[in-house]
């Protein structure tokens, strides 16, 4: 699809260590924070890019696909993208972002385990907080391109992942820059938003998706010890808590719900954050509540927090409603990238 961009969004250099306004105006049509979230996805253009699959196996017997797309002739890095849950490289703010940071960084998205259309071989699948696996594609892409600067950039479950991330690698961490956007960085309080009014839709739709993914996964393998369910209970799994204690807590190591939120969520990680991070989270984000929002002293000075008033769960998008643009925290994202890479030089 032939699409332009209009370029910079930012009308100013980002401040870390602080939170600061996120030069957003939603359309007059489009304010509400439903149709932020929804209508970009169904009703917009979304470009088509070229992806490569490339499979790459793990030690412990599973694997990870990873989707590469065109490298631009002139690369100024790797960004490796990681999508929210339920999500692929089919997901249409990848396909966006994809599309307008790949005119300069050679971008590749890791699915997660699961992700990518094929069952994966092993009881484990993932979560918000699971950073094992993206640790083994990083260290993949520092060994075959040495020379390549990295970043990476993270979408809802995405992004709070890459908070933990940065914050477990700290001062050694090989990605020069980050971008996460509409983050759930406190995990209990956003399953407790999603489990009232219309965001409830949202979570039935993201639960169908999973309970479905497990049921397939229960037929091949024993999951006896590994869940706290049987298959013919899995649909009574009514919301994220319900399937985080039954399902995400004890087949990753958890006690349960409240002990995988609170060792998992990305708020008490922004802290220790040593490489340039810019979060970026709309107030009326239907999937969560004020409770995600930091205050200033939990950022650290590399981690700049831009927050906007409308934009819903991954929405920002602009335009008409026959004509909607979704490129808008593309944009920013390469606004961003561009200015570490100028104090990098």
């Amino acid at each position: 699809m032939s699409k332009s961009y209009s370029g910079p969004v930012a009308s100013s250099r980002t401040a870390f260590g602080q939170i600061k306004s996120f030069a957003f105006a939603a359309p007059w049509w489009a304010k509400n924070r439903h149709v932020q979230t929804i209508y970009g996805r169904y009703f917009g253009q979304h470009p088509t890019i070229a992806f490569e699959p490339e499979r790459v196996e793990l030690e412990d017997g599973d694997f990870i696909d990873l989707a590469w797309a065109p490298k631009p002739t002139q690369c100024k890095g790797l960004l490796i993208l990681f999508h929210g849950l339920e999500g692929s490289k089919d997901s249409h703010y990848i396909k966006h972002a994809v599309y307008v940071l790949s005119q300069q960084y050679h971008c590749v998205v890791m699915h997660f385990r699961g992700c990518s259309g094929a069952v994966n071989r092993t009881h484990r699948a993932y979560h918000s907080g699971e950073t094992s696996d993206p640790k083994v594609i990083i260290s993949l892409l520092q060994i075959r391109y040495p020379n390549q600067p990295l970043y990476a950039m993270g979408f809802s479950l995405g992004g709070n992942m890459l908070c933990k991330l940065n914050a477990e690698y700290g001062a050694m961490n090989p990605l020069s820059g980050s971008v996460v956007v509409s983050a759930p960085l406190r995990l209990d309080a956003c399953a407790d938003a999603i489990n009232h009014g219309f965001a409830k839709v949202y979570q039935r739709r993201l639960l169908r998706s999973m309970q479905a993914n497990l049921k397939a996964k229960m037929q091949t393998m024993d999951y006896t010890g590994k869940v706290r369910i049987s298959i013919q209970e899995i649909e009574q799994l009514s919301s994220f808590e319900r399937f985080d204690e039954n399902v995400t807590a004890p087949l990753h190591g958890y006690a349960g719900a409240q002990d995988y939120y609170t060792q998992c969520s990305g708020l008490s990680f922004l802290h220790a954050i040593e490489k340039p991070t810019l979060l970026i989270h709309a107030l009326d984000d239907p999937f969560m509540n004020e409770e995600v929002i930091p205050s200033e002293h939990q950022l650290s000075p590399s981690v700049a927090y831009e927050l906007s008033q409308n934009g819903g769960h991954v929405g920002f998008f602009t335009g008409l409603p026959w004509r909607v643009k979704c490129d808008h925290i593309a944009l920013r994202a390469l606004d961003f990238l561009t200015e570490i890479d100028e104090i990098k030089t």
